[in-house]
């Protein structure tokens, strides 16, 4: 009897003592020390990670067989039912739980499909070719100078890869403006600039003419430009993780970094998610530390060219240099994707920014997603120049070889009319230019921006015309049109009459130049220099369709660039006799090859 009642207390006072342990082997499970919420309150269960540290041991078995024979008012305060509640508990919170970092989930490794490919999402402005105007309904034709040459780099990166370009990757004026065709110069920067013309039988059709107006530029040595501050503008997001892309972009910049001198300034600005400053102004001849900061670049992240704008012009406006050069050379693929996106609203930020004498010169990388469209436009509207870089070599002819008129603006807002004489001349068509047409009342207007012109820069624009009389007209007359206009009072032998209009730099009203185009001027048969840009324009044709070319094929074409080859310093036009040859073959074959998707 006292052996039952001393086992009995002993039981009662194990129980008790179980009892009280409970809430502090809760506290040395749980993670924190709030309060969690009771099992029937958690989610479903999830496949449960391994638990960071292994759950109090089970009581000895010794324990439960003695409490499973004490009694019915024991059972209600066993052990086991504490614990048990507190590893419910524990388990709920850790299936709760994150996962730790060093032990991923496996759907985050999970490969791409082995043969998955990106889509082509390059852009390209819309356009349709100048058409041919008949000259006794709209005489006047108004543009404004383009001396961007992105198109022809561009076009050339697609052909070298075996890719058709698309037809609007492809303008006209940019292809002939890659080239130099020894224009005369004026002899001194009080003059900027010198305008030519040429007129001669078109090659591909001998009943019609080309006109060719030429422009070159002051040339100011590279030693003689003033002190330059220039804020390197650079796309580092992820999209510009390719060979093609940032790795290139770094060996131009450097390429441009051995052209500066002691009292030229430097910044660095780069953008991905969000901009930052890599290099404040720094001094042209602290060239190891420029091509440090370019060397330290690495590409990730999304692209906000917006805010990378505005930190440039503020870190030009920081750096600002009378009387000198002040420019934001933006490089990117054009992948704007976070914060100001919209091409527009890019577009008006950039123009707005222009008046405080800051010019933006864009320099276009990479395939696949270069969006050629918004980089064009923020260069028109930044007053600037735009290239595309496909090569080092590329790169040097851009930022060495033709660094002053790339840096150096020595007349802006260039305006080019023509008024035609209907007396002389039936039809004309201005090859390409198309995005640069003014209204005739834009002409005079000096409110309305247009092109400038850099150091030592050329300017070339060619016109197919119809002399009156020759039986070539494109155009059907008008049932009801008027009579002929009456030969101006002025000559007669004026085929047309060039005007151009240009603003000095840092002033706000454009100065008139004017020349008659002499119907005795006409060469029997064209120059070098023209026969080669006919050879480049009609080349261009032939990419977008060839509706213009009259007999000539590929091979004409070819054999009319050939011909007029000429001196080749650097075997540019030696390329372009390889890519004509390339590009018949893609042409050839364009039944068979699907172009690429843009969008």
């Amino acid at each position: 009897m006292q052996r039952t009642a001393l086992a009995a207390a002993l039981f009662a006072a194990i129980a008790l003592s179980a009892c009280s342990s409970a809430p502090e082997e809760r506290d040395a499970l749980s993670p924190s020390s709030a309060p969690s919420s009771t099992p029937t309150d958690d989610p479903a269960p999830q496949p449960a990670m391994p638990p960071p540290s292994p759950p109090a041991p089970p009581a000895p078995a010794s324990e439960v067989r003695d409490a499973g024979s004490a009694g019915a008012t024991l059972d209600q305060v066993v052990v086991t039912g504490a614990r048990a509640r507190a590893e419910q508990e524990m388990s709920a919170r850790m299936l709760a739980a994150p996962a730790p970092a060093s032990a991923p989930l496996s759907y985050e490794m999970v490969a791409p499909p082995p043969h998955a490919q990106p889509t082509n999402t390059e852009n390209y402005a819309e356009r349709d070719d100048n058409p041919a105007q008949r000259v006794a309904e709209q005489p006047v034709s108004t543009f404004s100078i383009d001396v961007d040459t992105g198109s022809y780099s561009n076009v050339r990166r697609m052909v070298r890869q075996g890719v058709r370009p698309p037809a609007d990757a492809v303008r006209a004026e940019e292809f002939i403006n890659y080239f130099d065709y020894g224009h005369p110069g004026p002899e001194s920067l009080d003059t900027p600039f010198r305008a030519t013309t040429e007129v001669a039988p078109a090659p591909w059709d001998q009943r019609r003419h080309l006109l060719m107006i030429g422009i070159k530029g002051f040339d100011v040595p590279k030693p003689q430009l003033p002190p330059a501050n220039l804020v390197f503008l650079l796309d580092t997001s992820g999209s510009m993780n390719s060979p093609d892309k940032l790795p290139l972009l770094k060996q131009s910049f450097a390429e441009l970094t051995g052209q500066l001198r002691a009292q030229d300034r430097v910044s660095i600005v780069v953008y991905a998610g969000s901009a930052g400053l890599v290099l404040p102004p720094t001094p042209g001849d602290r060239k190891d530390e420029i091509i440090a900061a370019l060397d330290r670049l690495e590409a990730g992240g999304s692209t906000n060219g917006g805010d990378g704008i505005r930190l440039a012009y503020a870190m030009a406006r920081r750096g600002f240099v009378e009387d000198g050069v002040n420019r934001v050379i933006l490089a990117t693929d054009g992948d704007f994707n976070v914060g100001t996106v919209d091409g527009g609203s890019l577009e008006t930020m950039v123009a707005d920014q222009r008046k405080s004498g800051i010019a933006l010169t864009t320099l276009g990388f990479g395939t696949g997603n270069y969006n050629d469209h918004l980089a064009e436009r923020l260069a028109d509207a930044g007053d600037g120049n735009h290239a595309y870089i496909d090569t080092l070599q590329e790169a040097r002819k851009v930022l060495v070889e033709e660094m002053s008129s790339t840096l150096l603006t020595i007349a802006q807002d260039v305006k080019i009319q023509v008024e035609f004489n209907p007396a002389q001349v039936a039809e004309y068509r201005l090859i390409g230019y198309e995005n640069r047409m003014l209204a005739r009342e834009d002409f005079a207007n000096d409110r309305v921006d247009a092109g400038d012109i850099g150091a030592g820069h050329e300017v070339t624009a060619l016109y197919e015309i119809t002399l009156a009389g020759s039986g070539a007209e494109r155009l059907p007359l008008l049932r009801y049109g008027g009579a002929q206009a009456a030969v101006p009072a002025a000559g007669s032998d004026e085929l047309a009459h060039l005007r151009l209009r240009y603003k000095r730099p840092g002033e706000s009203d454009s100065r008139l130049i004017e020349a008659p185009v002499l119907r005795s001027a006409i060469r029997a048969q064209p120059g070098e220099a023209m026969r080669f840009a006919a050879s480049v324009a009609a080349y261009a044709d032939a990419l977008r369709g060839g509706t213009h070319l009259g007999a000539w094929d590929w091979t004409a074409i070819a054999d009319g660039a050939r011909a007029a080859r000429g001196a080749d310093r650097w075997q540019l036009r030696a390329e372009f006799l390889d890519l004509v040859q390339a590009s018949r073959a893609l042409v050839a074959d364009a039944g068979d090859v699907e172009e690429p998707a843009l969008s």
